[in-house]
């Protein structure tokens, strides 16, 4: 039971190896190890073939690894902050910190008679505190960063001539470090860049994957500004269960889905890093740089790195944060040293607090951002939309029967569990998946207002609002895969090609 309280608080695998273990004693007929016994020998745990092999051999619970180990032996989480000290939860084990308490432990809690965990946010991990989805406004506050206010729209409006996206008037795009001085350097006609990214652990794309490509695009053609897109292959080698070439293969299937978008071809530099960081002494060098500027014990705060990770994993920030840096591209930007705005996801921050920290030793821009929240999962907001549960997510390569079959099996309702409930309290905008998918994806201010309005007065259905987003997303997916068909192989390598850009 214990090390199933502590598996909550970690992650996935720890969950199924917990489960294998307890399995494989009861399969042999064995009962576990009491958590109290005041000792422990060799005999008292079963060392054949049924346990794992990191667990063989066992003969004290000091010998378990880590996330197994009974509550008394275990370690205070690292935490993630910014190389300068803030800092923020996070759940990977540290073996350096003091024992937690029991308090500190059970993240599990009861807050008005519901069950609620803390969230966790990382590069590799999304779990909401509650079925309402993400507090972004304690990520703020976590991560130091700035909330982009309804002054700094006006500012951008002024400065550029445009309205701002429904992403910025929705507060989808909702935080940002340095925005400001991106505009002033628009004010001022000085160059900037943009910088963004895919790690292709699928295939195709999913529709959480297009928000920061439809905002990039977009911003592209109001700056009107290159753009760098990094394809991390390399990523997907080291933390899934891949090989290079299929690595590689998957990025160039998602060069095409990105290509699709609409990205001009002669303001757009998009790489694999499998591909081009061997070819490319300048792009190295910074890597070089980078992690001369950042020790271990800098790392494992930021990302959660302990003795279990990879060497590779380790290393790999600098290869996200090179990007930044205009001189990473010879080809491109010359020997100019030019500011970079990052669009992306929140859960990408981490690697650019790391970045902006080591810039100003190396001399160069820090890069600004713009953070974007996530697209839930379709069975609720507790997580974001992911590649790994292809039920979770409406991918862009599905057909109109299947976003339908999707939609209508596996999104979560906000209505009521009766007709004559609903019409009488009506829906719950704030939980209800479709409405949610729809402040993403129906641009039109007074049809979202209507739709919600309708909705929690009970004048609207569930099913009724899931066939108005079904259409909405096979109308969208539709003009995507057209656009798709018409990307050739001579396209993708104009796009790859090492080039000035306009």
């Amino acid at each position: 039971q214990h090390y199933f309280i502590q598996s909550n608080l970690s992650r996935s695998p720890v969950i199924s190896s917990c489960r294998y273990l307890l399995g494989s004693l009861l399969s042999a007929g064995r009962q576990p190890l009491s958590r109290h016994s005041s000792s422990s020998s060799s005999s008292s745990f079963p060392c054949n073939n049924t346990f794992p092999p990191s667990l063989r051999h066992c003969s004290s619970t000091s010998s378990f690894p880590p996330s197994l180990r009974p509550i008394s032996s275990l370690t205070r989480p690292p935490v993630t902050g910014s190389l300068k000290g803030h800092v923020s939860s996070s759940t990977r084990s540290s073996h350096s910190a003091p024992p937690m308490t029991t308090q500190q432990l059970e993240k599990m809690k009861l807050e008005d008679g519901n069950a609620t965990t803390e969230q966790v946010i990382t590069p590799w991990d999304v779990v909401a505190g509650d079925e309402k989805g993400i507090d972004y406004d304690k990520l703020i506050a976590k991560f130091g960063s700035q909330k982009l206010t309804p002054e700094m729209l006006d500012r951008f409006t002024k400065v550029t001539g445009h309205e701002p996206h429904h992403f910025l008037r929705r507060g989808i795009v909702f935080s940002h470090r340095d925005f400001d001085q991106i505009l002033t350097l628009k004010e001022q006609g000085k160059p900037f860049y943009l910088y963004t990214g895919r790690g292709p652990s699928s295939g195709s794309l999913h529709m959480g994957h297009c928000v920061p490509f439809m905002f990039t695009k977009w911003l592209q053609d109001v700056f009107d500004v290159p753009l760098v897109i990094q394809i991390t292959d390399d990523e997907k080698f080291l933390w899934k269960d891949l090989t290079l070439e299929q690595a590689n293969k998957m990025a160039h299937e998602n060069i095409k889905d990105i290509i699709a978008f609409g990205f001009n071809p002669h303001k757009t530099f998009i790489f694999c890093d499998l591909e081009y960081i061997p070819s490319c002494k300048d792009f190295y060098w910074n890597m070089v740089r980078i992690q001369k500027c950042v020790n271990f014990n800098q790392a494992q705060k930021i990302f959660g790195f302990d003795e279990t990770s990879y060497i590779g994993k380790v290393s790999f920030p600098s290869i996200q944060a090179a990007p930044s840096f205009s001189t990473s591209f010879p080809e491109i930007f010359g020997n100019r040293k030019m500011p970079c705005l990052i669009p992306c996801a929140i859960d990408q921050d981490p690697y650019f607090r790391m970045t902006r920290d080591v810039a100003p030793r190396l001399s160069l821009h820090k890069p600004a951002l713009l953070h974007s929240t996530f697209l839930p999962a379709l069975q609720g907001a507790q997580t974001k939309m992911s590649s790994s549960d292809v039920n979770s997510a409406v991918e862009v390569c599905d057909t109109p029967n299947q976003i339908k079959k999707k939609i209508n099996k596996y999104a979560f309702s906000g209505g009521k569990v009766s007709i004559e409930e609903h019409r009488e309290f009506g829906g719950d905008t704030s939980v209800d998946v479709s409405y949610k998918y729809l402040e993403f994806f129906e641009s039109d201010d007074a049809v979202l207002a209507d739709v919600k309005q309708q909705y929690q007065s009970g004048a609207m259905l569930t099913g009724e609002l899931k066939k108005m987003l079904i259409e909405k997303l096979q109308g969208i997916v539709k003009e995507f895969q057209e656009r798709r068909k018409a990307v050739s192989d001579e396209t993708v390598a104009l796009f790859m090609s090492r080039r000035p850009l306009q």
